[in-house]
């Protein structure tokens, strides 16, 4: 068993690429946290998408890739405000519009540079985190603690902002401010979870250890806490997952992430579907909600 852990570790690889999923899989879920309780997880997925034409433009004129992606992602945020403010266009709406829109530009910038220069720019979609580098690691490193220090410092308004955004504005808080603020912690964690699991699996792994700890217990401090755990329990363990199958890291990642929350959706011990069944007619729970698949669908 002990062999088994202590193996991978004998490749400097796995080494850096163990320390930057754990990295990833701790601020993912504290920035999901908030995502969870704002229900804005499109508003992930929207950004996650929007940064593929900035590290395409980035590589063409030879920048730090992690600089473009951070710029387009803030940039598509403003865009989705903008939209929202000067017309009836309802925000999910905006974020589809602008999430569409910079996916196909990103991908066809992809497509061009792979003709033009014969690479393969395919990690960027679907992550490479065994060929991560130790600036990389530095670098995600460095965008980790900022998180955590902005996370700590504006815990107080960033949650009360969370759940009553009118009464963080009537209390004379700056909301524009702090919805800013979030917009960015997201492009951030987006921009350090590339090389993990790439931008088409980053929404899973910021959401799903966090819902996975909503489902657990009841405070956004305990929501953090114990997504972070799961998140960066599931990063380990996909990367592991991937050594010894051979099968691809991010997707091992998302994996064992989504394990866990079908886990916690069955068996929650407050919100379980099988421990905590809404009503004890006597049928068994499994059966219970297979029959209201049915029901509802009449």
């Amino acid at each position: 068993m002990l062999d088994g852990l202590l193996e991978p570790l004998q490749y400097s690889f796995m080494q850096r690429s163990l320390i930057v999923a754990i990295l990833v899989g701790l601020i993912c879920a504290v920035v999901g946290s908030y995502l969870m309780v704002q229900r804005l997880a499109l508003l992930a997925d929207a950004i996650s998408h929007s940064v593929l034409p900035g590290l395409a433009i980035a590589f063409m004129v030879g920048a730090n890739i992690f600089v473009g992606a951070f710029i387009a992602g803030v940039l598509s945020t403003g865009i989705i405000a903008w939209i929202r403010r000067r017309s009836p266009i309802k925000e999910d709406a905006a974020m589809g519009i602008v999430l569409s829109a910079f996916f196909a530009l990103g991908i066809t910038l992809i497509t061009l540079i792979q003709k033009d220069n014969k690479i393969d720019l395919n990690h960027f979609l679907f992550g490479n985190i065994l060929g991560v580098t130790a600036g990389e690691v530095r670098e995600t490193a460095i965008i980790a603690v900022v998180i955590l220090l902005v996370v700590i410092l504006l815990y107080k308004e960033l949650l009360f902002y969370s759940f009553d955004a009118l009464g963080a504005e009537a209390a004379g808080l700056p909301v524009n401010l702090l919805n800013f603020g979030l917009m960015v912690l997201i492009a951030m964690t987006v921009v350090a979870s590339m090389k993990a699991v790439g931008v088409v699996l980053v929404l899973s792994l910021i959401i799903t250890p966090a819902a996975t700890a909503y489902l657990l217990v009841p405070r956004l401090h305990q929501v953090m806490v114990v997504g972070a755990g799961v998140g960066m329990l599931s990063s380990i363990s996909g990367m592991y997952l991937s050594y010894y199958q051979n099968i691809p890291s991010g997707p091992a990642i998302v994996l064992v992430a989504s394990s866990f929350f079908l886990l916690a959706l069955l068996f929650s011990p407050s919100q379980g579907i099988l421990t905590h069944p809404q009503a004890n007619t006597g049928e068994s729970a499994l059966w219970r909600e297979i029959k209201g698949l049915f029901q509802h669908q009449r």
